[in-house]
């Protein structure tokens, strides 16, 4: 009887614990709670308890009673069986929508999509949950249809044409009637837009917008990434016709309402292959000993006028484009590689920020002004760092002056918190043909920090001279250029793995303590094994800078006001505060803020969409190049971890490729997230992120921008590290096998011995 008692005692004691629970959770609404919120409060204070109520909680998720907003955080569903919704359309056929309530997504079968968009707001019904099964929704409504177009390939029949498209939106090809095809004709890549597709058709109908080019063209493919993010990827004729009257218009009335600075040596430092200079710098010495430093930018708003049809364009595109081949610039050639760009020789209008400075790069004034100038000569980097490095050469002391000034400000600046990336970025030699033929790198020397540290140096003054007016004034509405602090479970992340490095990041203290350790770290990394994982894990533990008009400071580089005034020949938000600047420094009253936000947002979605366009540029010359190389051998490091595959940049070009999971035969691998890693199931074999790998080059899509690698070698060795391995390693996991299949064998052959 005794027995039987203290076996259900137990039992009994956790239902007791479930319905406590399950009280709770029925009185939290929509609040979001974890176990130890819910121990807290029914008074379960053991650790057994903490444990009990974490698995009553992930099953009922498991269920669908609970949503796990994030890891370990739930929260109720509160809403009927009926929701609104943005729908998310997959070519796999996993269709979902993301419900506008609480942002949960769920799953919708094509049979009941009513053939709704991706990016569609729709209205759904969401069917029971059956136990252990994911929920389902089905479409009543499309209430708003989003506008969007498809890229792809044409094949012309005798009555209709087909567009084969590269969409990982659409699963299907797209049927276009004869009279809609636009003159295209097989073979060409076109943007289609569909223009109705019934509940019993399997294919929608469309009509094409425009003809790109031939398929696989190079000027095709740069033109069919632009519009696959909505770019344009041409300059409409009148905002051209409207650019080419306009005139430098240098009168002696224009320079008399400024500071005349043609006379102070000025010279400009920019890529080879540069036509929009819009940063110059000059430099003279003062009767005082101290440096008179002036950064000019183009004064492109002298000539732009609000809500002119050159303005309307530049405020739509928000961004010059930079694709690995072109520049798609967001003014016209006539402004930005013309009259706008500081070019040696010719007089120029521009907005100044002027500083002087002591030997100790010691800011003791500035002032922000619009100037006339005149470059005295036009400097590559690679020139620019000749001088540095040899002492000789054109305008030499100034220069070097320049970069010791720099070296002084970038110092103290990393002193007060700023964090140090400096990643060779990929760069492609191009023929007349468009194709690539070599890879270079392009890295970040004294000459381009020289650049950078002034144009960071204007930046900040302009932002904290709006931000933080004098005389405790409120500050008025403005553009600033914000980065948020890092995602705090990443941060945490990166600190453990880390420290299995032997290296300390800090998790927690001021910004300028935890940025201290992640400059040291990087540092310390340099030119090991680990740098390329770690230095990847700093990065992504990064927020995304964007501009806003609520400042909140820039965490990433530790100033409590910056923002972006050195580049309005490709940013329209450099425009937006030069515009902003000469308004206040006349003494204008605030501009309106809501309006403001909405050109701020704008720039910052832009700004995305051109980071993805660029992205996708080099990822097709990436697949291009290597399809030359197919069948070849590289070494590698593992730059990426998923489900799927383990990515790698090879070394010696920084091509990425796919290694997908299918290829790696000798078990059944499982995603470890929090560890980055791939782990063998039955062996333990680990492939983690940053692993040194042999891989062989074996498909190259370019329709696809997808390059697919083999393992040829199951060594993951870090430089230093012995034949056999760090535990849990490929090598030392496949030497274990060895070892015990030898162990085997000789026991055979002595039970064979003996018999």
């Amino acid at each position: 009887m005794a027995r039987k008692q203290s076996s259900a005692g137990p039992k009994s004691s956790a239902k007791e614990l479930r319905t406590k629970v399950l009280q709770y959770i029925s009185n939290q609404k929509n609040n979001t709670f974890n176990y130890k919120q819910v121990a807290f409060a029914i008074d379960a204070d053991t650790a057994a308890a903490h444990r009990s109520i974490a698995l009553i909680l992930a099953e009922l998720a498991f269920d669908g009673d609970l949503i796990e907003v994030s890891p370990g955080k739930y929260k109720a569903p509160q809403r009927s069986n009926i929701a609104i919704g943005t729908f998310v359309r997959r070519s796999n056929g996993k269709n979902s929508v993301v419900t506008d309530d609480d942002g949960e997504s769920i799953f919708v079968a094509e049979r009941n999509s009513m053939h709704a968009l991706n990016g569609d707001k729709v209205k759904v019904i969401i069917a029971a949950r059956k136990r252990g099964a994911e929920p389902e929704a089905e479409v009543m409504e499309i209430l708003e249809k989003k506008e969007q177009t498809f890229i792809g390939t044409l094949r012309v029949e005798k009555q209709y044409g087909i567009l084969v498209t590269d969409s990982k939106f659409l699963a299907t090809d797209i049927l276009i009637p004869r009279q809609k095809l636009k003159g295209g004709k097989t073979g060409d890549k076109a943007i289609v837009k569909i223009t109705s597709w019934e509940d019993e058709e399997k294919n929608p109908k469309g009509e094409v917008i425009d003809i790109l080019g031939v398929t696989g063209e190079n000027t095709t493919e740069m033109h069919a990434i632009l519009a696959e993010f909505g770019l344009p990827y041409h300059y409409p004729e009148a905002v051209e016709k409207a650019a080419n009257k306009i005139d430098a218009g240098i009168t002696d009335e224009v320079v008399a309402a400024r500071i005349d600075m043609r006379n102070v040596t000025t010279f400009t430092i920019d890529p080879k292959d540069a036509k929009d200079f819009d940063d110059a710098l000059s430099i003279r010495k003062l009767d005082n000993g101290n440096w008179e430093v002036g950064v000019h930018i183009a004064d492109v708003t002298h000539y732009v006028t609000p809500d002119s049809i050159i303005d309307k364009e530049a405020q739509k595109r928000a961004t010059s484009v930079y694709l690995v081949d072109r520049v798609v610039p967001m003014l016209p050639e006539h402004l930005s590689n013309g009259i706008c760009s500081l070019r040696p020789d010719e007089e120029k209008l521009t907005f100044s920020c002027i500083f002087e400075m002591d030997n100790d790069a010691k800011v003791l004034d500035a002032k922000i002004a619009r100037t006339v100038t005149k470059s005295n000569r036009r400097f590559t980097y690679d020139e620019a760092q000749n001088v540095i490095e040899t002492g000789k050469g054109d305008y030499a002391e100034e220069i070097l002056t320049l970069d010791r000034l720099a070296k002084t400000l970038r110092k103290r600046r990393y002193e007060n918190g700023s964090v140090e990336f400096d990643r060779a970025e990929v760069r492609f030699d191009i023929d007349e043909t468009g194709h690539p033929v070599g890879v270079y790198f392009k890295e970040s020397k004294d000459a381009n920090k020289l650049i950078e540290e002034f144009m960071l140096l204007a930046n900040k003054t302009v932002a904290t001279t709006i931000g933080k007016p004098a005389n405790n004034k409120k500050p008025k509405a403005f553009v600033y250029r914000v980065h948020d602090m890092p995602d705090p479970g990443k941060l945490t992340d990166l600190s453990k793995i880390a420290r299995t490095f032997g290296y300390k990041v800090k998790e927690t203290g001021s910004s300028r303590e935890v940025n201290r350790s992640i400059n040291r770290m990087l540092g310390d990394i340099k030119g090991k094994g680990e740098e390329n994982f770690l230095s990847t894990l700093a990065i992504r533990s990064m927020a995304k800078a964007v501009y806003t008009t609520h400042n909140i400071g820039h965490y990433g580089l530790a100033f409590d006001y910056y923002t972006h005034f050195t580049s309005p020949i490709r940013r329209y938000p450099d425009m937006m505060v030069h515009r902003l600047l000469e308004r206040y420094l006349a003494g204008g009253r605030s501009v309106n803020l809501e309006k403001l936000e909405d050109q701020c947002k704008h720039s910052s979605d832009m700004e995305q969409l051109a980071a993805n366009a660029e992205r996708s540029s080099i990822k097709y010359k990436q697949v291009e190049f290597m399809g030359d190389h197919m069948g070849e051998v590289y070494d590698g490091v593992i730059s990426g971890v998923t489900e799927w595959g383990l990515y790698v940049e090879l070394n010696e070009n920084m091509c990425e490729g796919l290694v997908p999971v299918r290829e790696l035969a000798d078990d059944y691998y499982d995603f470890d997230e929090k560890n980055y890693c791939l782990v063998g199931r039955r062996n333990n074999v680990r492939y983690r992120l940053g692993d040194n790998v042999r891989v062989k080059v074996v498909r190259a899509n370019l329709e696809r921008k997808q390059l697919d690698f083999v393992l040829i070698d199951d060594r993951t060795r870090r430089p230093g590290e012995d034949e056999m391995g760090k535990p849990g390693s490929v090598a030392q996991a496949l030497s274990s096998r060895k070892e015990k299949k030898h162990k085997a064998d000789s026991k055979r052959k002595t039970r064979s011995h003996k018999k």
